[in-house]
């Protein structure tokens, strides 16, 4: 198989993937891409839509829409500190392959090599995906942004700054955001900014506010995204139990 083949096929192969967000700022980065590949492009098969392309009637959010998603944002947490590390790329190429298999993780990790070239419109990108996502889904983006940012051990402040910009223009608020940010980010107080509550609230603050992240965290919410989705999303929900035993063996209540 010549080159001109294996490009007009990889651009195929996303291009059936995009679903929702083909179309808008990604669009816009991966037609940037394709521009280089000849079949297809010529013809206006891939054409830029340049138009934003919303989740219609809460419509769940599919795999291909998921993985490019999580390629795009890869791309900006990875280059937050001004170079990209071999422990992220390594993170990032072992949970696609986790997530997708074999072939197509071959193929994201080929986009993510073009992605990271690219100048992104970071915000563009990320209130695009507020627009096709549900919040659930962008959550679990949220804690596997998390996990980039630590591959090497440690958290850099560039990169909590960019997942916190992310974060932001994804819509999801900053309760949540503080809340996944103590799942990896550890201190003393770490149980209550799980739960999203400080120390001086009362018991039945604490019981209440835990019934409301189980309820927003629950790994149902993403059992359509995949297998390694889910079990992510039940370890972070072990997360809020842990947080919770933590509080109530601290208060001694039950």
């Amino acid at each position: 198989m010549d080159k001109r083949r294996k490009k007009s096929q990889y651009g195929k192969w996303i291009g059936a993937g995009l679903g929702a967000v083909f179309g808008g700022p990604i669009g816009g980065i991966l037609g940037f891409i394709f521009g280089s590949m000849v079949d297809g492009m010529q013809s206006g098969e891939y054409a830029y839509q340049g138009q934003i392309q919303s989740n219609p009637h809460g419509q769940a959010t599919r795999p291909g829409d998921f993985g490019v998603s999580l390629v795009v944002l890869s791309a900006a947490v990875m280059k937050a500190d001004g170079h990209v590390l071999k422990s992220e790329l390594e993170y990032v190429k072992a949970f696609l392959f986790r997530q997708f298999g074999s072939e197509a993780a071959e193929r994201y990790v080929l986009l993510l090599r073009d992605v990271l070239k690219q100048e992104l419109n970071l915000q563009g990108v990320a209130e695009q995906i507020r627009g096709f996502m549900e919040y659930s889904s962008r959550l679990q983006l949220l804690h596997y942004l998390f996990g980039i940012a630590g591959a090497d051990g440690q958290y850099d402040s560039a990169e909590i700054t960019v997942i916190q910009n992310i974060s932001r223009w994804m819509g999801i608020s900053f309760a949540d955001f503080s809340s996944i940010k103590a799942m990896f980010v550890k201190d003393q107080t770490s149980a209550y900014k799980i739960l999203g509550v400080n120390p001086e609230v009362t018991d039945d603050d604490v019981k209440k506010a835990y019934r409301q992240m189980a309820i927003t965290h629950h790994p149902d919410k993403v059992a359509h995204l995949g297998d390694d989705i889910q079990h992510a999303a039940k370890e972070k929900f072990q997360q809020i139990q842990a947080a919770y035993d933590e509080i109530k063996k601290q208060r001694g209540f039950k």
